[in-house]
């Protein structure tokens, strides 16, 4: 996926102020606009200019894709790192593209699409709600914690630059606390207008990437490495789980992907999820003079061709 430069398809500076930003917009805009351009590219270059310029004039999306960086370097080659917009305050979510929205590139789908309008709302004295994305550790689910957090909330500033105002936040993660599950900080989102109630925020739970660990839903996937001897002859291992280490049966002749659950061993719950272990057999590496010996005598002894049901 191609990365996208919004300053540079507008012409703009990185610091550019919000009047900046919409002048450069409007005067692009009567150049490529189809209707009125003799640009051979015109159809395309307004397209790629209107996506920038939805990016770029909403104070909360710009604020997110400058955490993108200025170094990418394009190509085809773009993958978001999976934390990109964590910590980040919205009214209401991303919300999606508005109006020419589903005609936008897939890097504006890749970041923007998928975050669906959660909220907002219109002129009220009640303020609005805020939406974050935050991530914790596998392990908190389990015990439950607190956590002090940090939230940057986007803004304009008296000049029209967009700044970041952060706070910290004690939150208290429950117990059995689900990936995508939403925790109310009531009174937390946006002041309310003429001293009205404010809006509450909501905090969208992410796991983060686990050395050990794969979460879907409330169940957690392990692979476990296995020696060749423990995988054909049996074996009681120690497997690691989030609330301890615990025995487990190897079964004889086991092979590399076999999966073997422990069950009530996932995220804790009403229904527990499991902890499913997918068998991973490392060989050893034929290193010495004596390690080569015993893989030529396995060769001589074994009538055993891994190839044998292809034909070949």
């Amino acid at each position: 996926m191609e990365y996208k430069d919004y300053y540079q398809i507008l012409g703009v500076e990185r610091d550019a102020t919000q009047d900046e930003i919409k002048r450069a917009y409007r005067k692009l805009a009567r150049k490529y606009h189809p209707d009125v351009s003799k640009e051979a590219d015109a159809e395309e270059r307004f397209k790629e200019m209107a996506e920038a310029y939805e990016v770029l004039k909403d104070p909360e999306k710009r604020a997110a894709y400058d955490q993108l960086g200025a170094n990418w370097q394009g190509g085809q080659d773009f993958r978001p790192p999976p934390d990109w917009d964590a910590g980040f305050e919205f009214s209401g979510g991303f919300g999606g593209g508005g109006a020419g929205a589903a005609s936008f590139s897939d890097f504006f789908e890749t970041l923007f699409g998928q975050q669906g309008g959660m909220g907002g709302g219109g002129f009220r004295s009640r303020g609005e709600d805020h939406h974050a994305r935050v991530l914790i550790d596998v392990e908190d689910a389990f015990a439950g914690t607190v956590r002090n957090l940090t939230l940057h909330a986007p803004e304009v500033d008296e000049q029209g630059h967009v700044r970041t105002r952060e706070r910290n936040l004690n939150v208290r993660i429950p117990r059995g606390v689900r990936q995508g599950q939403h925790i109310r900080l009531s009174g937390q989102g946006h002041p309310g207008m003429g001293g009205g109630q404010a809006g509450d925020l909501y905090l969208e739970v992410d796991f983060k990437p686990h050395p050990l660990y794969r979460v879907e839903g409330r169940d957690l996937y392990l692979d476990l490495p296995l020696a060749p001897w423990e995988a054909a002859l049996g074996a009681r291992v120690k497997v690691p789980t989030p609330d301890g280490a615990v025995d487990m049966r190897i079964p004889a002749n086991s092979q590399s992907g076999s999966k073997l659950r422990l069950k009530g061993r996932g995220i804790p719950g009403k229904t527990p999820g499991d902890l499913y272990v997918i068998l991973k057999i490392i060989q050893p590496p034929a290193d010495s003079d004596k390690a080569k010996a015993f893989y030529q005598q396995m060769a001589e002894e074994f009538d055993f061709n891994p190839r044998a049901g292809m034909g070949v």
